[in-house]
């Protein structure tokens, strides 16, 4: 049985800050009405262990952005058809919600982020580490000769295989190819909606990837640097990326790209987040300079950013008449520059 009220009780205040009725529409999108939007959680999406895309229905309840009036927990029953829909206890693919408005205009798809042994745990855990360390690490994870790479792209004194790092990010099995695919069967279950695409953590750089890819309008939140991802997929960079929106702290390592090294708390746990460089927009609330934070993993959680930051009026900003910190963008960042990337041979 999964409950499905504690998730939307972290979505809807986010769908609520940032879907209000005088949101600003991606340029191609068709206009919204006046009205303040009001979402229903449609369907959990998921990848089974054969990397097929599933969506599961969840009965219909309204839930209101304006009065935050939360639905009662939704039971899910078992696939009708009786195939696994990798919510079971055993599949271990990508996951995440669909959200969408009473009359389809807009539909939110949702990307969880990565699930960790200590914290959460549960079946997706190695499938988010794989993932993270392919798209985030300068090359397949080898941080030092003690770790095991996530592929072999290696060549020696600091070279890496620059057509096998692309190679290796689109197997279909990984979370980018999945994405896509979930991508492109929402838009035919959703045909004249205006998409957008959030997530947290390893769901928000995905979700970036995917806004990047099919020029759809991204919000993400504490995500590692995916403009590295971005290049090695061939996918559209600066400025072509205005449409994405990236919201962090300064004491979360994660979005930071200071969570690196052998002897980091993401290194001891096998996790090389060597990425810093993001594409788009960054809304960036400077929580060690304005509240005292200590950098430390333990800011990165969703609810922690929420209820800490999201949720609360943030002075620093309304002193420049602003509700939110004033936009940045990180055009000229570097990542990986000790690496040298190119054609190697064996």
């Amino acid at each position: 049985m999964l409950l499905a009220s504690p998730l939307t009780n972290i979505l809807l205040p986010l769908l609520h800050k940032f879907f209000p009725a005088n949101i600003a529409q991606h340029p191609h999108a068709r206009p919204l009405s006046d009205n303040a939007l009001s979402f229903q959680m449609r369907h959990m999406h998921a990848v089974a262990s054969s990397a097929q895309v599933y969506f599961k229905d969840v009965p219909p309840e309204p839930l209101s952005v304006n009065g935050i009036a939360y639905p009662p927990a939704v039971s899910i029953p078992p696939h009708p058809c009786g195939m696994p829909v990798g919510w079971e206890p055993d599949d271990d693919g990508f996951r995440g919600y669909v959200f969408a408005t009473e009359d389809n205009s807009t539909v939110v798809l949702t990307i969880k982020g990565t699930s960790v042994p200590i914290i959460d745990g549960g079946p997706t855990v190695e499938k988010d580490k794989l993932n993270d360390n392919l798209l985030f690490s300068c090359c397949c994870a080898r941080v030092s000769r003690t770790w095991t790479p996530v592929c072999d792209c290696y060549r020696g004194q600091g070279r890496c295989d620059r057509e096998c790092l692309e190679t290796a990010l689109i197997e279909e099995s990984l979370f980018y190819p999945t994405g896509v695919n979930l991508y492109n069967n929402i838009t035919i279950m959703y045909p004249n909606a205006n998409i957008w695409v959030i997530g947290h953590s390893l769901g928000g750089s995905l979700a970036s990837l995917l806004g990047i890819t099919f020029g759809v309008p991204v919000v993400t939140f504490e995500p590692p640097g995916e403009r590295m991802a971005a290049q090695r997929l061939h996918l559209p960079l600066p400025p072509s990326t205005h449409h994405i929106t990236h919201v962090w702290h300064t004491a979360d390592p994660v979005p930071m790209g200071t969570c690196t090294g052998a002897l980091s708390t993401c290194g001891v746990a096998g996790y090389a987040l060597e990425s810093r460089c993001h594409l788009g927009n960054i809304i960036e609330y400077d929580t060690v300079g304005n509240l005292s934070w200590s950098v430390r993993l333990t800011t990165h959680p969703i609810a922690k950013v929420i209820e800490h930051i999201l949720s609360k009026p943030w002075a620093a900003a309304e002193e420049q008449g602003l509700e939110v910190p004033a936009i940045k963008r990180q055009d000229d960042c570097v990542d990986c520059f000790q690496w040298e990337y190119g054609n190697f041979t064996l």
